[in-house]
Order: structure tokens, then sequence, then C-alpha cells
């Protein structure tokens, strides 16, 4: 018996199983899709995630009924807390969507899958590298896509920059009009507070080639995070002037910022 299929004998709930069961993803005869994610490791990864998603972040998730329950769409959110916690929070509250639960992909930063084993181990759990040709190829296939358009901007600010949308790159939107695929602007609130940075060690990060170092916890902090879905929004094309379509993801960061808004109205304290 293989390593994983213990593991998922032993690990994963009669109650994780069916609802991944219940998740459209079409996979090869070996269990795999064409950018590496595995149904099995699935499995193993909601299981994992399932204490720290309940339990120890208490997560809230509003809005899920504005996910579509099958076809393409881009889930762009705000972006924050060092690690990418938040893009887990939203893909398993995704795939324990009442409504529909659905195995979305994370569009993950370069380092990411050069580090050795991390990589192929993102790439079983629905993670792929963020780079335009896969995002369009997988919009082309009917998944949803979770982007943070902030990118490293956004993951690694510092605790005098919390809750500040910083810049987005524009190439989301040029898919999404594209594609003709729907956006679900994501609030997130919580996340800011898990791993408070008041600066980074830059000379470090440049010798280590990564994008930051930062000085804070040694491990993520429980605070409490609330997740707020909007509802999809829809931009039409050709689009032939990047400051239009500049404009219109200025539409989608307004969107972000009420829903933002919306959760630090909704909590009561870094741990409530």
């Amino acid at each position: 018996m293989k390593l994983r299929d213990f593991l998922v004998k032993n690990l994963v709930s009669a109650e994780t199983d069916a609802i991944v069961s219940k998740i459209p993803k079409p996979v090869g005869s070996f269990g795999y899709d064409p950018w590496g994610y595995h149904s099995e490791a699935f499995k193993l990864a909601i299981s994992a995630f399932k204490p720290i998603y309940e339990n120890y972040f208490r997560v809230e998730a509003k809005g899920l009924e504005n996910i579509p329950q099958t076809g393409r769409a881009l889930i762009i959110a705000n972006h924050s807390g060092q690690l990418p916690i938040d893009g887990a929070l939203v893909g398993y509250a995704l795939a324990t969507n009442p409504n529909a639960p659905r195995a979305v992909r994370a569009m993950i930063e370069r380092f990411f899958p050069l580090t050795p084993f991390v990589g192929n181990v993102l790439n079983e759990f629905g993670a792929v590298l963020g780079d335009p040709v896969n995002c369009e190829k997988m919009l082309q296939r009917e998944e949803a896509i979770i982007v943070f358009p902030e990118g490293v901007r956004g993951s690694g600010k510092v605790w005098s920059k919390r809750y500040k949308l910083q810049r987005f790159g524009l190439g989301f939107m040029h898919l999404a009009i594209q594609t003709n695929t729907p956006i679900i602007p994501v609030g997130i609130v919580g996340c800011e507070e898990t791993m408070p940075t008041p600066f980074h060690l830059n000379g470090l990060a440049k010798l280590l080639n990564i994008p930051y170092v930062p000085v804070t916890t040694p491990f993520p902090l429980p605070a409490k995070v609330h997740l707020n879905f909007g509802e999809p929004m829809y931009f039409d094309g050709p689009v032939t002037d990047e400051d239009k379509v500049a404009i219109k993801v200025e539409k989608v960061k307004d969107e972000i910022n009420k829903l933002i808004q919306e959760g630090l109205t909704e909590r009561q304290g870094w741990f409530k």
C-alpha cells in the first residue's frame, strides 16, 4: 500500500471523502489533472486543514452563495499574512461550500514551485504557478481560480500598511474579459494579525533571493478570520486601452475594500 493510500484510509473521514467526491474535477486514470492536482492528496489537505480552519482561525465565511456552482470564475481577494494562509482558507471555504463544493486553483508565486518538494505538494493540493498562460488554459477548462493581484506587495505588507490595498496587477482583468469570466471579489479580515510585521530584513532577502524576510512571530497567531464573498462582477470587452483596464480594476478594488470594511465592522477584536 502506498503511503498516500495509507494516510487517506486512516486520516480522511467519511464526511470529507463525501465532500470531495461531489466536486466536479476531471482527472486522468492516475488521479491527476494536467497541472498536478490529485484528488486523494486533496482529501488529505482538507482533512489536515479542517481543525486549522474551524478551531484555530475560527473562520466565518459569508456570501458563499455567490460562488458559481459550475463554470469558470476568478476569485479576487486582498493578500496579507506573510505566508499564503489566506489562499488556503479561501480554498477550504470553497471546497466545503454547502451550496456547491469546488476544488479551486490558487495562483502562487514563482519561488514556491522552485522549492524542493514544496512545489509538487502544492500542485497536488491544487496550487499552480501564477502564469497567465496557465490561468487562461484553466479558465477554458471551466476552473475556479483564486488570484491575489497584489502579489508579494500584499502578502509581505508591514504592519503600518495593514488593510491598505497595494497596487493591483492588470492581468486578471485582461483574462476575465478575454474569457468572459465572472469576477468574485473577496474581502479577507484577520490574516493581517496572524503574523504582524514591523519591518523586513531586506538585505537578507536579497542574499537568499526571496521576496522578503519578515521580522515577525515564529508562527501564525490564532486571529479570527472573516471571509466576505461579494456578488459576481462582469466586464465587457474588447479593451484596447490599458487606462480603461485600470479603471475596471479599480472597480474591483472598491468592492474588495467594501468587503474588508464589512469584516472589520463585524469582528469584535483580533481573537473574537
